[in-house]
């Protein structure tokens, strides 16, 4: 009976391990924003807050190229690969990123200082790129692939609540708004450091200079994987951005407030999920194609049916939900709100059909879905938000998440 089993219990225990460790921790990083959120609304009010989070979407774009997509390439070879090759998978990763690291702070300075709206603030750009650096240096893709989440989750709860604390403590007034950036960065840093430490110290890695070759490899495998990131991130991070660019830091902290809270509602705990089942359903699709698409469709079934039902109840809360987090019912933020969650759906009842498109090696296919939602995508939302401000923003992303959920729909009919 056991061979006809979907998944084993060894298997499951492994996954439901790892799973708990990201919830937890994923937990503890949606409680404590949750817990900061009200507080620095009410402290630094909407404006400051969409000016922090403007510059955190223009950061966001040199985390996407400095991670160059191996949460997800890297993740899969550690996962697959022999003991002995793991310091020479890790050594390459990492000299890729620093190097990428290096490039994109060179871009961000130039950014900064030849373009006026940069220019004028141009310190809580310089503060929010510690980030980078320290998203850099965190080794959560080897973790993740050595199926060992515990570290991420302990280092990063541990991190999460200094940094909370230090919120609560130091940032008083509009005036201190400038801390909120640092402390994130500090945050991004040390934990960055500490991770490192770790993975050298439990996993006997040691660093080994890579050839032109070896960091050639690197690229080429990320390759596919990175562009349908940047593709995403066009339809997605971009939105905050455009909404900055397009209208102006009040309107923007509404948006971005509504975004915040969507984004609670639709990562947890699916992303905790389904970083624990990757490098799991990775390894059980090396072994048996048919058991793997199985289990894929069990879990995306399941996830989908449990967000049907809950969603809804996410709508009708909104104005309670807006109210509790920043003190008012700010009608801007309740009515985005409730168009997000609908995207949220679409993006729920597709994560695991997507993400089984990089498990069975259609790289090329993600890649290309994704793509061709960047090209549809960036359009509309420029023109959306042209035409109807913040609003425009949750229109175009409740059509893109759709038009997404329908291709990768009909692309999977043909792959069974």
């Amino acid at each position: 009976m056991a061979k006809h089993k979907i998944i084993t219990h060894a298997e499951k225990k492994i996954v439901l391990e790892n799973f708990f460790s990201l919830s937890t921790l994923q937990g503890i990083n949606y409680i404590l924003p949750i817990l900061v959120l009200p507080y620095l609304i009410r402290v630094i009010g909407p404006e400051k807050f969409g000016l922090i989070a403007f510059a955190q979407s223009f950061v966001q774009y040199f985390m996407i190229i400095t991670d160059y997509g191996f949460s997800l390439s890297a993740t899969r070879k550690i996962s697959l690969c022999a003991e002995d090759k793991a310091c020479a998978i890790f050594s390459s990763v990492m000299t890729v990123k620093i190097i990428l690291a290096a490039l994109s702070f060179l871009v961000m300075a130039a950014i900064v200082y030849f373009i006026p709206r940069f220019r004028n603030e141009w310190l809580i750009f310089v503060l929010s790129f510690g980030a980078v650096i320290g998203n850099t240096l965190f080794p959560a893709w080897f973790f993740q692939g050595k199926e060992k989440m515990i570290y991420t989750a302990s280092i990063n709860i541990i991190g999460g609540i200094i940094y909370a604390l230090s919120v609560f403590v130091f940032i008083k007034g509009p005036g201190d708004y400038l801390l909120l950036p640092f402390f994130n960065s500090l945050f991004f840093l040390v934990t960055g450091f500490i991770g490192l430490r770790i993975a050298f110290r439990e996993f006997k890695l040691e660093y080994v200079f890579q050839t032109y070759k070896d960091i050639k490899e690197e690229l080429k495998t990320g390759w596919n994987i990175f562009i349908s990131t940047v593709a995403i991130n066009t339809y997605t991070t971009t939105r905050i951005f455009i909404v900055g660019l397009l209208t102006n830091n009040t309107l923007t902290g509404f948006y971005a407030i509504a975004e915040k809270i969507a984004g609670v509602i639709q990562s947890f705990p699916l992303d905790a999920f389904t970083q624990a089942v990757y490098p799991r359903l990775s390894k059980i699709f090396h072994k048996n194609k048919k058991r793997s698409l199985k289990l894929m469709y069990r879990l995306q079934h399941s996830t989908t049916v449990t967000y049907m039902f809950s969603l809804p109840i996410a709508i009708l809360l909104s104005p309670l939900i807006v109210r509790v987090i920043c003190g008012k019912a700010y009608p801007e933020t309740i009515i985005t709100l409730r168009f997000l969650i609908v995207g949220v759906f679409f993006v729920v009842a597709n994560a695991f059909r997507t993400q089984f498109l990089l498990v069975s090696g259609k790289s090329e296919i993600y890649s290309r879905i994704h793509v061709a939602a960047a090209w549809v995508g960036l359009p509309v939302l420029l023109y959306s938000v042209w035409l109807f401000s913040y609003l425009g923003a949750a229109f175009s992303t409740v059509a893109i998440e759709l038009g997404i959920l329908v291709l990768t729909l009909k692309i999977m009919s043909r792959l069974k």
